[in-house]
Order: C-alpha cells, then sequence, then structure tokens
C-alpha cells in the first residue's frame, strides 16, 4: 500500500510570516496537533509547528521562530512501511508528503492506523507494544501541578487515577493548552554602586526590568478535564483489534491493563504502527 492511498489532502497549513496566536487558534479550531508550515502565497514545505513547539517556546511569537526546519518527508509513491519507519525512528506522529518541495498530503500515525493497520492480519499480542513507564496522578490534582508531571516523562499523555488507584481517565498535551493562556511576567532586578564613606558621593542604581512568558492554566483539577470514557485493553488484545478500537473511537492512546485488571501501561498509536515494520 502506498502513501497516496491513505494520506490526507485536505490539509490545514499555516504560513510564514505568521504568529503563535494564528496558529494556536487553528490548531484549536481543527482539533490538531500539529501543522506544517509553508512560504506565503505558495504551497512550498518550509517548516512544521507543533503544539508542544508552541509549549516549549512561550517567549517567541514568529512561527519562523518556533517552527522545526529539519523536516523528515515522504513522497505519495513511497510505501507505507517507508512512513511507519521514519516515524519510529524519528519518535514523531506525522510526516508531510511532498513533490518536488511542494506539500501535497499528510499522513499520521492515526492515517496508518485508520485506513491500513486495523486491517491488517496483525496477531501480536499488545504487550509486545507497551509504553510502561507512563506518567499518573491523582484525579483531584491541579492542573498547574499534573502539567509539570507530564512534561518530566517528556510524553504528550497522562493518566488519571481514582482513590483506588484505578484509571478514571486522560489527558493530554492538548486538552492542558485548551485550559491555560500565555501570560507575561515581569521581575526587577536592581544592583547599587556608591563609594563607602564619601558622604558626597552619589549612589547609582542600574535597574534591570525582565520580562518572561509563561503558561497559566485554569484553577481546575485533573478529573474536570480528563477524558473519562477510557477504552482499555489488555496485554493480550491482538494488534489489529487494538487498531481497530482507536480507530472506531478516534483515539491515539489507551490504558492497558493485565489478566487481573491492574495498569501496566499505555499503547498509542505511534507504538502499534512498530508492528508494520517489525
Amino acid at each position: 500500500m502506498q502513501i497516496k492511498d491513505i494520506m490526507s489532502e485536505e490539509i490545514h497549513y499555516i504560513q510564514v510570516p505568521g504568529n503563535r496566536a494564528n496558529a494556536l487558534d487553528l490548531m484549536r479550531k481543527t482539533n490538531v496537533s500539529g501543522l506544517p508550515v509553508v512560504k506565503k502565497g505558495t504551497n512550498k514545505l518550509v517548516g512544521i509547528l507543533t503544539r508542544t513547539d508552541l509549549v516549549e517556546n512561550p517567549d517567541e511569537e514568529q512561527i519562523a521562530l518556533i517552527m522545526t526546519r529539519d523536516m523528515i518527508t515522504v513522497s505519495p509513491d513511497d510505501d507505507i512501511r517507508d512512513a511507519a519507519k521514519k516515524m519510529v525512528e524519528n519518535n514523531i506522529r506525522r510526516v508531510p508528503v511532498v513533490e518536488k518541495e511542494e506539500l501535497v498530503g499528510l499522513v499520521t500515525a492515526s492515517d496508518l492506523i485508520n485506513k491500513a493497520l486495523w486491517k491488517m492480519d496483525l496477531n501480536d499480542p499488545a504487550e509486545n507494544y507497551i509504553l510502561r513507564n507512563v506518567p499518573t496522578t491523582w484525579e483531584r490534582t491541579p492542573l498547574n501541578v499534573a502539567f509539570p508531571i507530564m512534561r518530566y516523562f517528556n510524553l504528550k499523555v497522562l493518566l488519571a487515577l481514582n482513590n483506588e488507584g484505578k484509571p478514571s481517565g486522560i489527558l493530554t498535551e492538548t486538552d492542558f493548552l485548551d485550559e491555560s493562556e500565555v501570560v507575561s511576567e515581569q521581575t526587577v532586578h536592581n544592583t547599587s554602586v556608591g563609594t563607602e564613606g564619601d558622604k558626597w558621593s552619589w549612589d547609582s542604581k542600574n535597574v534591570l526590568y525582565v520580562i518572561k512568558n509563561h503558561l497559566q492554566f485554569a484553577d481546575k483539577e485533573v478529573r474536570d478535564v480528563a477524558t473519562s470514557d477510557l477504552a482499555i485493553v489488555t496485554t493480550k488484545t491482538p494488534v489489529k483489534d487494538c487498531a481497530n478500537k482507536m480507530r472506531q473511537r478516534g483515539i491515539e492512546q489507551m490504558p492497558v491493563i493485565d489478566v487481573e485488571g491492574e495498569l501496566v501501561g499505555l499503547i498509542r498509536a505511534g507504538d502499534l504502527i512498530k508492528s508494520i515494520i517489525d
């Protein structure tokens, strides 16, 4: 199967020059977590911008200074395994499809799951592809505390646990960003310089004003924002069934439990596509 058979041709993209506010607004309206970036007035691909890029660069407004320029791309005639391999090797979830430097499509991990993998006869158990080191937190944790927990693991997902330690919800980076805003904070630093013991000397004072942007979260708890209608699979669920459940629910990650019902990890679309190239 070729890339052109599964790629999305109706692409949401952002242009440069452009600013973060427009990009974030488009991401929220279209419910996507990443956008190809093209040169204004053309279809020439010049970069890719993700929500993570916006989170990690709160002080920068211009897209050209935030986006990733070193892009991984595929062509329409490439095999879907080529896209899967590039996603796995580079730990990315989307690959622009390019012809003669022009953007003609986009293929994501979800495209591979929804349009290919669920139809394949892949019966390996989910346990072969589980992410076991997963961030979790109590469902009553404030968002401003939960976000650093997720970021510490360098992941884009967080599992919420109830009082019994069972999964009660799931949050993504997108959920956090939808409940936050970028605010500016000014700090003042000053130093005084004078001549000790000289009553006629003047003290000089240097004042430095530092303005830094950061994310400020709504005054909510994890349970107020988390998706509580969880799709859960077991360690023995076949890969194709995991893919089909993701397709049916329109999701990209699911908690995984063992035969005794205990949480053992998470399986993501990006994990499942490894089965295509194994």
